[in-house]
């Protein structure tokens, strides 16, 4: 039973009215003087709503009428009784919610013979608190009332986790319930938003006669889940069962259209709902088949859905928006997201993460603070934005200002924001930073270990690299991106037996088959370290093609190397791959000359001549303020070339060059 302690604001007077003829479970009937005044009910005779008490109860607005009609049934002898009780309960639990309080403590101290529908109505009343819910549901069990669909609905409503549901499973099982449709679905439903998708379809492939709704859930839970084939797979044998799909099926199918990336299954679903008058054009139908062209990139036809649409939500506006600026139109973004009426987090974070992701770090910190002049308060999605902007132009300045503003916001750094700060923190240089970072997360996930022990590797401390893959293993496996982190550091490292033995142990010890990148690390491992000769070994036994990365970096280690014969042979296949690359060519026509064969590095360039060839030219950058600035070979589009220039005079006379590196200097700035 529940106390009256935990029932808010109740008033004082009410409970003294009321604890006047209290004693246990049960209620005390007034004395004998009052007895000719009573009016006695007989639920035999008179279950119609035809008391005048209870007429008046369906006419009540306020709290205050409320008490007064309880004096009145109380006067009359009406409280305590089932019927009168339970229609009094239904009306404070569920029409008016405000009264729960005080409907606690009627049924509590004054409903002595509690019946089915008023625990119903009680566990409906307190499904907001699973503790509560499920004490009732354990005396209505202790009374010997056995529950009904309705009554495992409403516990469904409480639960809170996993096991929960479960339990609840088990009694509709043993109750004989679990044949109810609705409950069934409703089980399904349930599985479906706790992500145990191997549940869920245990329950829909018993049902002996699935129905629309049982499809409908199981097809958009799919779809919601990211399961899009299975999503599809379901929706044939729907159609196969001759059940007409509605707005609900078409949904999750449009889900799954977008999802796999299927333009032409998406386009038929699109002809087939224009085709047939009987499916209901609604705006989350309609913003579906946006967020789908959105997907394909093909935001033409999207805008024209867009634009004859009568009604439009922010839904609509934000899927134009972030289509835009995913597909790096920042203009048309930026005009949709001006037009917007009215604009909500999702709008923000759209645009600044096209500005990011284009690398225009300016306009993603004037979006942000346009942001928050117009009190939109960031969230964890805007903030890995902001860093993974500053990341990608190397500001170490700008990000440790973006991570003290996440403390002073006191933002909890989950494992996505912790991510993208240690990267943001080994991008610029800053190790010790991305350490303290790690360390200082209460959550870590694979992708915050792999993301540690990459800016180890790329920063040539492969030792503290496999330091930690160690310690990671004492919480979780790694992944295929996890080994290779580790590989790459092992390569820049020179850690070859370490790397060898991590390549030959992943598949019995992690269950992860290796994949053409984990071969590719393994060349350039053997490469670096100059075992050209077991590096062509991996290449010749692979079960793989190798990649055109593969075949590069047995190029580049014979050029470092010397070795001429390794050199033609890996050049030869990487031109197969890639005929239209300067790569290959540039890289063997300096290998023959290194090794003084000038006639065979020129025949190479007049090859990259006859096939049309070019050099693509040498490319560097600097950051100044937030802006990223490029330089180019022998390039003076730059707005301020003669400073440049001037600079590169000045720095020219200091070094004091002799006269062939002076003549270079002249043919570079000719």
């Amino acid at each position: 039973m529940l106390s009256a302690s935990q029932c808010n604001g109740c008033s004082k007077t009410v409970f003294e009215y009321l604890s006047m003829y209290q004693y246990g479970r049960g209620i005390r009937l007034l004395s004998s003087a009052s007895t000719s005044s009573r009016s006695f009910w007989d639920p035999t005779v008179a279950l119609e709503l035809n008391h005048l008490t209870l007429a008046l109860l369906e006419k009540c607005r306020t709290r205050y009428h409320f008490k007064q009609i309880l004096g009145q049934m109380m006067r009359t002898c009406l409280i305590g009784q089932t019927f009168p009780m339970s229609r009094l309960l239904t009306f404070s639990a569920i029409s008016y919610p405000d009264n729960l309080d005080i409907v606690v403590l009627l049924f509590n101290h004054y409903t002595p013979c509690p019946n089915l529908y008023i625990y119903n109505c009680m566990i409906s009343a307190l499904s907001f608190s699973k503790s509560q819910s499920f004490g009732l549901y354990k005396s209505m069990l202790y009374d010997d009332i056995y529950p009904d669909k309705n009554t495992l609905l409403y516990l469904l409503r409480a639960s809170k986790n996993l096991s929960d549901v479960k339990q609840i499973h088990c009694h509709a099982i043993v109750t004989g319930l679990l044949s109810q449709g609705y409950l069934q679905n409703s089980l399904i439903k349930m599985y479906m938003e706790k992500g145990q998708m191997e549940l869920s379809h245990l329950v829909f492939h018993h049902l002996p006669t699935p129905d629309r709704v049982s499809f409908n859930i199981m097809i958009v839970g799919y779809a919601r889940k990211e399961y899009f084939s299975e999503a599809l797979q379901l929706f044939y044998k729907m159609m196969d069962l001759g059940l007409k799909p509605d707005d609900f099926t078409i949904l999750g199918l449009l889900m799954s259209c977008g999802g796999i990336g299927d333009a032409r299954l998406g386009m038929s679903v699109h002809a087939w709902i224009e085709r047939r008058e009987t499916i209901t054009s609604n705006l989350i139908l309609v913003n579906a088949l946006l967020d789908m062209y959105v997907k394909f990139n093909k935001l033409e036809t999207a805008q024209n859905i867009f634009n004859a649409l009568e009604e439009k939500d922010i839904v609509s506006w934000n899927t134009m928006t972030e289509g835009y600026a995913k597909v790096g139109n920042l203009e048309l973004a930026h005009n949709f997201f001006k037009q917007m009426p009215r604009r909500d987090l999702v709008s923000w974070n759209s645009l600044i993460s096209g500005y990011a992701k284009r690398g225009e770090y300016d306009m993603v910190i004037k979006v942000f603070h346009n942001m928050v002049t117009e009190n939109v308060r960031p969230d964890n999605i805007t903030l890995v934005n902001l860093v993974s902007a500053a990341a990608e132009i190397g500001a170490l300045d700008k990000g440790k200002w973006m991570h003290g503003l996440i403390l002073r916001m006191q933002m909890k750094i989950d494992a996505f924001l912790g991510s993208a700060l240690i990267d943001m923190y080994c991008k610029a240089g800053s190790l010790e930073r991305a350490f303290l970072v790690f360390r200082e997360l209460t959550e870590k996930d694979v992708t915050v270990w792999t993301t540690l022990i990459t800016g180890f590797a790329f920063h040539g401390h492969g030792r503290k690299g496999l330091d930690l893959f160690s310690e990671m293993q004492r919480f979780l496996l790694p992944n295929g991106v996890t080994i290779v982190a580790v590989l790459t550091g092992c390569s820049h490292s020179g850690l070859v037996e370490e790397g060898l033995s991590i390549f030959n142990s992943m598949k019995k010890k992690f269950d992860i088959d290796p994949g053409i990148e984990h071969y590719g690390c393994l060349v350039d491992l053997f490469c670096r370290s100059g075992r050209l000769v077991e590096a062509k070994d991996v290449i010749e036994n692979m079960p793989i093609q190798p990649s055109r990365s593969i075949w590069g970096a047995m190029l580049s280690a014979c050029r470092v190397h010397g070795n001429m014969e390794l050199a033609e042979i890996a050049s030869t296949e990487l031109l197969k791959l890639e005929p239209e690359k300067e790569g290959g060519y540039i890289l063997l026509s300096n290998i023959y000359a290194a090794c003084g064969r000038w006639s065979s590095s020129d025949k190479i360039r007049e090859i990259m001549e006859t096939k049309g060839v070019k050099k693509t030219a040498g490319c560097s950058s600097v950051v100044v303020d937030g802006v990223i600035h490029d330089f180019v070979a022998a390039d003076k589009r730059h707005p301020r070339w003669e400073d440049i220039f001037h600079i590169l005079l000045c720095l020219k006379s200091e070094m004091k060059l002799d006269e062939t590196d002076l003549a270079n200097f002249a043919l570079f700035t000719r």
